[in-house]
Order: structure tokens, then C-alpha cells, then sequence
């Protein structure tokens, strides 16, 4: 199995990319998911969150004041940084027995949907190939405020704490171009899979994953056939 990235810019149709995957029966496992989910009360980043940002950033109900916490992190890039320190490990520690789980289930290849992809460089050593969604500039900056009901001021802002689109789009395997209608993205999304599907990295993949397997079966039974032989001989 093998593992393709999809990123894009704030509000330029990733998602809806990722639907379209999916309607092929290709698994995607989102980071926005698991970044919701580790931040549940209780859990280990909701914590360190109480601790680093204080109540602020809390409802009186414990749940995260996901508002709250963005106008801090957009406006200060220390701050952002802090919190990626403390959610990015349990975001990928997540996804990565998603993964797993994905490979025993003998999927051919997955996608996971990686917001911060190119910025945070994390996972790009273990992807095989990368799909960037973008958009027009004028396009993205009204689908922001319109998504968000946020002042034009503040969407850019959110826009330039990102890489640009034209920094990700020369980074990327491919390009689907969203400023269109839905049928013409449904097309380029096409297009990828069918490449995607044609492509054999996977044999290649679960033939090591075999061969290292079948190894190490072997060792434990000869360790198990010496360990044996040990008791018999010692008796």
C-alpha cells in the first residue's frame, strides 16, 4: 500500500476533492478529524491546550473554543507553533494506525488529507505521490470570508500564514484546479484516480512487507525449535 498526500490552500475545495476520492472507494483519512478528536476533553492535547492558552480558549462546557484559540494562533506565529507542538504528534499518531489498518484491509493506496503538508514536511518522506487543490487567488480570499463570516483583513491573514498556492502547486505530483464548476473538478479528480489505480508501487510495498513477515515467522519457530531442542537435551 502506498500513501498519497492531498493539501491545498485554506478554502480552496479541498475537501470537496476528497469526497470525490472517496466516491472510488479509496480510503482518506483526514487530519481536521483527528485534530478534533484529540482535542476532546481530556484527552492529552486538551490538556496541555489548558495549560499553554489557559481557560480563554475553553467554553464553560470544557469543549474546545476552536474560535477562540484561531484568533490567537492566526495572529501570533509562536503561539501556532506552540499548538502544533502539542497536537501535531497525536494528529499523526492517530493517522498512522489508520494507516495500518488500511494495509490489512488491502487497500491498494490511501490519501491523507494533510492541510499543513508542504509546511510542516512531516510526512512528505513517506508519501509516494502529492495532490494539491487550488484555486484563484480573488476566489479563495471570497470562499474565506463567506465560509467564516470573517472580515476581509482577517482572511488574509489566514491566507498568508499558509504557503502559497504557487509554492505548493510547483511541490506537487498533481494540480486539480477548482476555480471551476463542480463537473470540471470531478473530471481532473478523475484523471488522478485512474493514474493512481494504474500505478503497481503497491506490489512492491507488500512484497517487503511479506518477505519481512515470512522472516521474522521463521526466526521465532527456529527460536522456538532451538529453545526446544534446549529443554530436551537438557533433560
Amino acid at each position: 500500500m502506498f500513501i498519497v498526500g492531498l493539501t491545498g490552500g485554506i478554502s480552496t475545495g479541498k475537501s470537496t476533492v476528497s469526497e470525490m476520492i472517496r466516491e472510488y472507494g479509496i480510503p482518506v483519512i483526514d487530519a481536521d478529524y483527528y485534530a478534533r478528536k484529540v482535542v476532546e476533553p481530556g484527552r492529552k492535547a486538551w490538556k496541555r491546550i489548558r495549560e499553554e492558552f489557559g481557560e480563554q480558549v475553553f467554553h464553560s462546557g470544557g469543549e474546545l473554543n476552536r474560535e477562540a484559540l484561531g484568533e490567537i494562533v492566526f495572529r501570533d506565529i509562536e503561539k501556532r507553533r506552540a499548538l502544533n507542538r502539542i497536537t501535531h504528534p497525536e494528529i499523526y499518531k492517530e493517522m498512522t494506525w489508520a494507516a495500518v489498518k488500511c494495509f490489512f484491509q488491502g487497500h491498494p493506496f490511501i490519501v491523507m488529507d494533510l492541510p499543513l503538508l508542504f509546511e510542516t514536511g512531516v510526512m512528505l518522506d513517506y508519501l509516494y505521490k502529492t495532490i494539491v487543490v487550488a484555486c484563484e487567488e480573488d476566489l479563495q480570499l471570497q470562499r474565506l470570508m463567506e465560509r467564516s463570516k470573517i472580515s476581509e483583513a482577517r482572511a488574509k491573514q489566514r491566507i498568508g500564514a499558509q504557503m502559497s498556492l504557487d509554492e505548493k502547486c510547483k511541490r506537487a505530483s498533481f494540480v486539480v484546479e477548482n476555480s471551476g464548476n463542480l463537473e470540471d473538478t470531478r473530471e481532473q479528480v478523475a484523471k488522478v484516480v485512474s493514474v493512481l489505480k494504474a500505478c503497481r508501487y503497491h506490489w512492491r510495498i507488500r512484497l517487503f512487507a511479506g518477505l519481512f513477515c515470512s522472516g521474522l515467522v521463521s526466526l521465532v519457530v527456529w527460536l522456538g525449535v532451538k529453545f526446544y531442542q534446549h529443554r530436551i537435551t537438557a533433560r
